[in-house]
Order: structure tokens, then sequence, then C-alpha cells
């Protein structure tokens, strides 16, 4: 989901340094959303990962 996020940053940039500012805007619009998706998942996936008991042998 972060390559995805990078991927759309960079699509924003080129179509700003063209002109495209339709195009510019909906790809960091894009880009940022994704990015903080990513944020709140890896929060959780960590929060998760600390309240969880370690398995029983």
């Amino acid at each position: 989901m972060l390559k995805w996020s990078i991927i759309f940053l960079i699509l924003a940039i080129i179509a700003a340094f063209f002109g495209f500012s339709g195009i510019a805007a909906a790809s960091a619009g894009m880009a940022k959303v994704l990015f903080f998706l990513f944020i709140i998942l890896f929060v959780v996936s960590l929060l998760t990962g600390l309240f969880r008991k370690p398995p029983m042998q």
C-alpha cells in the first residue's frame, strides 16, 4: 500500500510539472489517502502485536 502511495505522489508531481492541475490534484489526494491508511493499518498491527499473548508450548 505504501508503494501505491509513492506511485500516486510521483504521478502528481509529474502532472503538476506539465500543468495538468486536475490530474495532479487527484493523484495527490489519492497518495494522501493511501499514506494515511497505511499509517493507520501499521499502528493497528503494531498494537495487536504488542497485546498478543505468546503461543503456548
